[in-house]
């Protein structure tokens, strides 16, 4: 009898469940993928349809449908769709500035049986021909350029080393390029001095890292004469970042050298309020078996003042360098940083760090 009574509640439960199956809507889509091809970035948003169908006996509702990219827009049939009814899902793809082949999905919610379906389309964008501004869309005056900045990245301090700047004249009129100012440790000129219209040149510049005598990052700027005019904005900018050559040292030479060590590279100033001052000093001592010399401190930021007591330090020798911060204009939290250059062969540069929490 109670084995009896046991399949009979096993029944009735697995009735149940079918019957809250049934009751169920079903979604079941045509295509779960599509394949755009190759088409041109130029031809603009590319749109397909994924269409559905409710197989189920109760109202489906989607309700969610996200796509993995911002490139990729959905639109969905947002009414519950009857059993037996249709709907569709609209996906675009906008190829703009996004050449080359793409592989994006939809996610689908719904309350079906099949909660959960992805959707894919794929394809490949060929990129178009970019326009004059496009491959040049900066301006010195008159003139195109790709960049306004010319970097010599690292360079030994007897380096010479030399770059050029294309220039384009997309105008109407031939443009002659002069200069106003420049630093003495640069070379520039420009070839050809008058650029004709809807020509090319190329400003060329020679950076003499002996000449400019300073370690560390340097940057300038080339202000131009652009047909006779005083435009300050007319200018490029120059920098380099110039290291002291050890190269030539002997074994013997490296084992004498200068050691700069810091008694700490961090300080927290904690909460400050605005406006406020505060000083800290940096022990810098040489470890080293001859003259530690800097050769240059730069901070990161003009609220930050740094002044060393000498600039050489003898062997067994220890001195401060002392950082003023200054939160006049300053909120928040602040991290600024002192860059120390010395003639230590293994660690010639050292970052020291500041920081704070200003309120106001």
């Amino acid at each position: 009898m109670k084995q009896l009574l046991r399949l009979s509640l096993m029944f009735g439960f697995a009735m149940i469940a079918f019957i809250a199956l049934a009751q169920k809507p079903q979604i079941v889509f045509e295509n779960l993928e599509h394949d755009f091809g190759t088409f041109k970035e130029s031809d603009g948003v590319q749109t397909t349809t994924f269409k559905f169908a409710n197989e189920g006996s109760v109202p489906l509702i989607l309700s969610n449908v996200r796509a993995s990219c911002g490139c990729t827009t959905p639109k969905w049939t947002r009414e519950p769709i009857a059993p037996n009814s249709t709907g569709e899902i609209q996906v675009s793809y906008n190829p703009k500035n996004r050449p080359g082949s793409f592989n994006k999905t939809v996610m689908v919610n719904s309350n079906a049986e099949n909660g959960t379906t992805v959707l894919r389309i794929t394809g490949k964008v060929e990129e178009r021909e970019k326009t004059l501004a496009e491959m040049y869309p900066r301006k010195i005056g008159a003139l195109r350029v790709k960049t306004n900045h010319i970097s010599f990245s690292r360079m030994k301090e007897n380096e010479t080393k030399t770059q050029d700047l294309e220039l384009v004249n997309d105008t109407d009129k031939p443009i002659k390029v002069g200069f106003r100012t420049v630093p003495d440790h640069i070379t520039v000129k420009v070839e050809p001095a008058t650029i004709p219209v809807n020509g090319k040149g190329k400003l060329i510049v020679t950076y003499n890292a002996k000449e400019a005598n300073t370690y560390g990052f340097a940057s300038h700027r080339l202000y131009l004469s652009i047909d006779g005019s005083n435009d300050y904005r007319a200018s490029v900018g120059v920098s380099a970042t110039i290291e002291e050559d050890f190269g030539s040292l002997t074994p013997e030479e490296l084992a004498k050298a200068p050691v700069a060590t810091f008694s700490e590279t961090t300080h927290d100033f904690g909460e400050m309020k605005q406006g406020d001052k505060k000083d800290h000093t940096f022990m810098l001592t040489n470890d080293g078996k001859s003259e530690l010399i800097i050769r240059n401190v730069r901070s990161s930021c003009g609220c930050t003042a740094v002044a060393p007591a000498k600039k050489v330090i003898a062997p067994g020798e220890s001195a401060p360098i002392k950082v003023t911060f200054d939160s006049r204009g300053k909120r928040g939290r602040q991290s600024k940083s002192i860059t120390v250059i010395t003639n230590d062969p293994k660690t010639p540069t050292s970052m020291l760090r500041i920081s704070c929490n200003i309120t106001t």
